[in-house]
C-alpha cells in the first residue's frame, strides 16, 4: 500500500502548487494595473496633478484640453519676455 499512496500525493503535491502559482500571475497583474491609485503620495504613490490613465473617459476628455491648449495662440502673458537692460560686462563673474 505504501508504494501507491507515494505517486499519487506527489502529483497532488504538484498539481496543488502549479494551481497556486498559476493563480498567482492573476491576481498580480490586475494589483499592478491599478495598485499606484491607492498608494498616498507621501508613500511613492501618484502625485496629484499626474494625468488619468489611458483607456478610461477622463483619459479622453483630458487629452481634448490638452488639444485645446496646443491649438490656442501663445497670449501676450506667454510671449518671451524682453531682455534685461544691463550689460553684459556689468554681471559679475562667475567662479
Amino acid at each position: 500500500m505504501q508504494a501507491r499512496a507515494h505517486p499519487i500525493a506527489t502529483l497532488l503535491a504538484l498539481t496543488l502548487t502549479g494551481l497556486i502559482l498559476g493563480g498567482c500571475g492573476t491576481i498580480n497583474e490586475k494589483l499592478a494595473a491599478g495598485a499606484g491609485d491607492f498608494i498616498p503620495q507621501w508613500a511613492g504613490g501618484l502625485p496629484a496633478d499626474a494625468p488619468p490613465r489611458r483607456g478610461t473617459p477622463q483619459y479622453d476628455e483630458y487629452m481634448k484640453a490638452q488639444e485645446r491648449k496646443r491649438l490656442q495662440p501663445a497670449s501676450d502673458a506667454n510671449a518671451a519676455a524682453p531682455a534685461p537692460n544691463t550689460p553684459a560686462t556689468a554681471l559679475d563673474p562667475v567662479h
